[in-house]
């Protein structure tokens, strides 16, 4: 047996349509998850001999569960842009690659969408329409035009929200990141801020879309405190992971109606069916859907047939951590 690569994908044939022809001298074997149910994984015969593995999409950290029996484990492929739940399974010496840049398209849209639902009330419209009275109810809603955005995370899905958020007429976009910089995104981008400039900047802030990691320093970034700063009728968008925005502080500022918010992501999540967030008027939710779409696939399938390609050649590989 040659160099062996777990691919998440049916059979050969399967494989060869999404990547095309795979590089010479690898061995596949086909680690697709589908028939996982809780921590049951059905796993291929050569978890001995792995050495590149690409973890199905959505399958969490099942896709590590027998890590410890892969004596030559070179390399995890992700297919998620969020990684903390995978760094402690990890073992030393094996390279985690993560899936940024599979993501932006469908998250930007999705991080878009959920303002302009939220803001517009299409959310409470729909509901109407649903409704066996069938009400014909207008109002004057909110536009995303003329306010004041902020990208709290400004990477990859960050660069994205920003490009589709300038034809929306917005009267400008704060662009915050962990570390100050300028241009290291490429040609005329702009200032971006630190972390350490929330204070000033979430009052000037009307939408904040929240698209950083969850780390140990952003773990409640939004908290009461923070969230008590933007101000009236702010909406908070979050597409990143639920931990980042104080659950209890976003709630109870909603449901004053102080504060509007558009979540993909909870804490906890799944949201519970008898949280109080489902009901709060104002809250518009989708269940983690963010790169869910099939914008995903193509974007997959290039950067798993690029890692592979390298991978077989002793190239450098991509978004490694």
């Amino acid at each position: 047996m040659g160099r062996v690569a777990w691919l998440p994908y049916t059979d050969l044939a399967d494989a060869e349509a999404h990547l095309g022809r795979l590089p010479e001298g690898i061995d596949v074997d086909f680690f697709t998850d589908e028939d996982a149910t809780g921590d049951e994984v059905r796993w291929p015969d050569s978890v001995a001999e792995v050495e590149f593995l690409v973890l199905p999409y959505l399958s969490g950290s099942r896709g590590l569960g027998r890590v410890a029996e892969m004596p030559r484990l070179q390399v995890v492929q992700s297919q998620m842009a969020g990684y903390e739940h995978l760094v402690p399974l990890i073992p030393e010496g094996v390279t985690l690659c993560t899936g940024a840049g599979i993501h932006d398209t469908a998250t930007a849209e999705l991080a878009l969408a959920l303002a302009l639902a939220n803001l517009r009330e299409i959310d409470v419209h729909a509901r109407n329409g649903a409704d066996a009275t069938k009400r014909w109810q207008r109002w004057f809603s909110r536009s995303l035009a003329d306010r004041r955005a902020m990208i709290l995370g400004y990477g990859r899905i960050g660069h994205a929200i920003r490009r589709r958020l300038e034809g929306f007429e917005t009267a400008g976009t704060t662009l915050v990141a962990r570390h100050e910089r300028t241009g290291d995104l490429g040609a005329g981008e702009p200032y971006v801020h630190p972390f350490e400039h929330l204070p000033e900047l979430l009052p000037a802030t009307d939408v904040v879309f929240v698209i950083c990691p969850l780390t140990e320093q952003t773990e409640h970034l939004l908290d009461a405190e923070a969230l008590a700063l933007l101000p009236d009728g702010a909406l908070v968008v979050n597409v990143a992971r639920g931990r980042i925005v104080d659950t209890d502080a976003l709630l109870a500022e909603c449901a004053s109606g102080r504060l509007r918010a558009a979540l993909d992501v909870t804490d906890p999540e799944p949201l519970p069916t008898d949280h109080p967030l489902w009901t709060t008027p104002g809250v518009t939710i989708t269940p983690h859907v963010g790169g869910w779409a099939d914008a995903f696939t193509p974007r997959a399938d290039a950067l798993i047939g690029s890692q592979l390609r390298r991978w077989a050649a002793g190239e450098p590989l991509r978004n490694t951590l």
